[in-house]
């Protein structure tokens, strides 16, 4: 919900995995959010990060790293970027 001055005010903010698109529920204690941080040039983090979270059911199913990897390797290449 949000108030007169716009801000969000909501309690709780339900996540979305970002492999499958389920939302990730409030007693998901399996599912993870993982900040990867970018780099410049030289190999040095610039403060920039992109934002992952995986649900339980895709670390349970043991796709954790490949979902990491593949999702990497799409936002890398501007594939479905606007």
């Amino acid at each position: 919900m949000i108030n007169a001055e716009g801000e969000n005010v909501d309690l709780y903010i339900p996540r979305k995995c970002s492999w499958t698109n389920r939302l990730i529920e409030a007693k998901d204690h399996a599912s993870v959010q993982i900040n990867i941080g970018h780099l410049d040039q030289s190999g040095v983090y610039n403060g920039k990060y992109t934002t992952v979270a995986l649900s339980g059911f895709v670390r349970c199913m043991g796709d954790g790293d490949s979902a990491t990897d593949l999702l990497w390797q799409k936002k890398k290449a501007g594939v479905g970027q606007a």
